[in-house]
This record gives C-alpha cells, structure tokens and sequence, in this order.
C-alpha cells in the first residue's frame, strides 16, 4: 500500500491532536463535574459516576469492533465520520432530560471516540516516514495527555460556573473544531488493502498482538488505581482540601505533557523496549515512596510529577511496537491498545475497591505497583519474542527507508 509520508507537518499533526483532545476531556471531565450533573439528574453520585465506567466500557468493546467494519474506508471520510457521532453524542448528552437517555448518549459519544482515536493514530503513523513514525503517534498521544492537565480542569471550571450541560456543549465544540481543521489541512490516506474481515481481526490470534496488549491492560491498570484512589491516596498532604487535589492532578499531567512528545522521539532513537522499561521503573520507584512523600505537599507533588511522567511515557512505545508487529493493520491494533488501555480503567475501580476491603488505603500504591512490576515482566518476556524485523534502530534502518519520501 503506498502512503503519503510527508513527515507529518505540525499543521496535519495538530489537527489530530485537537482531536484526541477532544477525546481525553470527554473521557475524563465527567468525574469532575459529577456534583452538579448527579443533581441535576436526581440520582446518587455512585449512579452518576457509572457513566465514566459506561463510557470506558463502551468504548474498549467497540474500538476493535468498529477498527475493523470501517477498516476500507478512507481515513479522512473515517476520522470526519467518527468526529460527527461524538459530537452528536455530547450535544445528546447536553440536551438530555434524564440518566438514561444520557447513558444512551454517552454509549453513543464512545462510538464516535472509539473510531476516531485508534484511526488517528494510525493516520499519523501512514503520514510519517518510518524513522519519524512514534513521534508522529506521540503527537497524537500528546491530546490526551493534555486533556487529563487542562481539558478536564476546564470543564469542570466550567461546570462550577455555569452547568454540566455547557461543558458538554464545550467538549461539542472541541470535536467540530478538530473536524473543521481535518478537512481542512489532513489529506487523505489510502485505505488499507481490501481484506476480509475475518484476516482484519487476525491480530487476536498473534500471541506476540496479545501479549503486547497485556503490558498495556497490566501497566494501565496499576497506574489508574492510583489514579482513581489519589484522593485518599494523597489524603494526608491534601487534607480533603479539592484545590489541593486538583493542583496535585494538574502537576501530573503537565508532567505526562512532557513525556509524551519525549516518549517518542526517544522510542524512534532507541526503540519501545527501554522506554517501557524506563517508564516502569519510574513507576515503581514512585508507589514504593509515595505513601512516605504523600505526608506534605511538596512530595506529593514530586510524586505526581513522577507518575505522570512514567504514567504517559508507555503508551506511545506500546502503539509503535504493536504497528510494528502489524504493519498491515494499523487501525486495528491501536484499537486493540486503546482497548486494553480503557478495560485497565474500567477494572482500576475494581482493583482498588478489592484491595481496600482487605488491607488499607495505605497499601494501594503497594497494588498499583504490583500490576506495573506483571506489565513489565510480560514485556521484557515479549521482547526477548519479538522478530528482529520489529525491534529497529535508527542505527540500524537502511539508508534508503530513513530518507522522508518526496
């Protein structure tokens, strides 16, 4: 298949990463703002916050799903499409009367995310020549990074002065923003090779595809438990105080913010292996001390810089490593990933909630760090599987593959 690598000029890239903007405050704005719409909708907070475990569900089981129905489609048409149900779904959300039709609305916001983030980062990877393809997928990354440091606090400011409702109508705005720019300035990519769609869910049958995709589910699981628990995690420096929090939280994602553009240009240096490795070991250091630096605020804060920076520095080495061990199904791998991400979301909840009914909050760094040390060992397991053609080098690439095409 030829594919127009260009070296995905800032302006192309940008595009793609309003877009996954977009995404990442839609996946994650809604915990913030679950006060006002739990009361707006005259149900519990715990009923109100099953529409973040709606949406992460939803959007795990559809990705691949939807990665491989719309795998002829052309990319440009895809990403168009898929912004256009997901800002359909958080209008539906904005103008919904009642929990359940904002269920049915969220279910359908999901849609639009589930195709459109994978198809994203593919797009950028088709747009790149090879030794520039994870700084390409980082960019991309780089969207949803930033949404979890300024996106979500946004909406949730906006909540606090206006309504859930407008930061629903805000997020809207955010996906027609990014649809006008990638009609704009994306061209258009190919689709992929006719295939039937029983050779497009193929990969499901690679042990080395899921193998990969367990260090993503295992990494991402450990890192949101810490996540989804940082309130009581970091109690004794926070003392229930939520602008404490939130600065805590805005500290790891400005440091999620630099390690992710870094992730890839380091993983197009030296390959995904060391970065996820590296990445890990930060983690790891990190829940091993923070129940000790949670005590004041000054290393609570050194301890969420750690986090995110370890946190954001897995996913662009994972998705460089599985297009390079599926080349001809792009899409659908980093579907898969983006799945595997947002079911270790969904389980975080789960995990955390186990753990604290048989020991205390003190130990769930101790539970995050576990399921982190399992990613790492299935990972340095795969690595040691991997053909030779899928661990590159600069070093190493021929002369002629590391020429951007004219």
């Amino acid at each position: 298949m030829h594919t127009h690598r260009t070296g995905a000029p800032p302006s192309r890239a940008a595009v793609l990463t309003v877009g996954t903007f977009a995404v990442g405050t839609d996946a994650f704005v809604v915990a913030g703002v679950l006060p006002d719409l739990a009361r707006s909708l005259h149900v519990g907070v715990a009923q109100a916050a099953q529409l973040v475990t709606v949406f992460a569900l939803a959007y795990a089981v559809l990705a691949p799903v939807l990665a491989a129905l719309t795998g002829r489609w052309p990319r440009r048409k895809l990403l168009l499409t898929a912004l256009l149900v997901f800002v359909l779904g958080n209008v539906a959300t904005a103008l919904a009367p009642s929990y359940v039709l904002v269920v049915v609305a969220r279910l359908l916001a999901a849609a639009g995310a589930a195709m459109f983030t994978p198809n994203a980062s593919a797009t950028a990877a088709a747009l790149a020549p090879p030794e520039q393809r994870a700084r390409a997928i980082s960019w991309v990354a780089f969207g949803l990074t930033s949404s979890t440091a300024l996106g979500a606090p946004l909406g949730t400011f906006l909540a606090s002065v206006l309504s859930w409702r407008e930061t629903m109508w805000f997020v809207a705005a955010l996906g027609v923003l990014a649809a006008l720019g990638i009609a704009r300035w994306l061209p258009d990519v190919p689709a992929p090779p006719a295939v039937s769609l029983r050779e497009r869910l193929s990969p499901l049958g690679d042990r080395l595809v899921v193998r990969c995709l367990a260090v993503t589910l295992a990494m991402y699981l450990g890192v949101y438990v810490a996540y989804t628990y940082a309130s009581v995690i970091l109690g004794p420096a926070t003392h229930g105080d939520g602008a404490v929090l939130a600065v805590l939280l805005l500290v790891s994602g400005c440091a999620g913010m630099v390690s992710t553009p870094l992730s890839g240009h380091l993983t197009d240096r030296v390959g995904p292996r060391w970065l996820i490795t590296g990445a890990a070991a930060i983690l790891l250091v990190t829940f091993a001390l923070l129940p000790v630096a949670s005590t004041t605020v000054v290393g609570a804060g050194i301890g969420m810089a750690a986090y995110g920076f370890g946190a954001w520095a897995v996913n662009v080495p994972q998705q460089h490593r599985l297009i390079a061990l599926r080349p001809s199904s792009p899409a659908l791998v980093v579907a898969l990933n983006a799945s595997a991400l947002y079911l270790g979301v969904s389980l975080s909840g789960l995990a955390g909630a186990g753990a604290l009914q048989v020991t205390s909050v003190t130990a769930l760094p101790w539970v995050a760090a576990a399921f982190v040390a399992v990613g790492l060992l299935v990972s340095e397991g795969l690595h040691r599987r991997l053909p030779v053609s899928t661990v590159p080098t600069v070093a190493t690439a021929p002369a002629a593959e590391r020429q951007p095409a004219s």
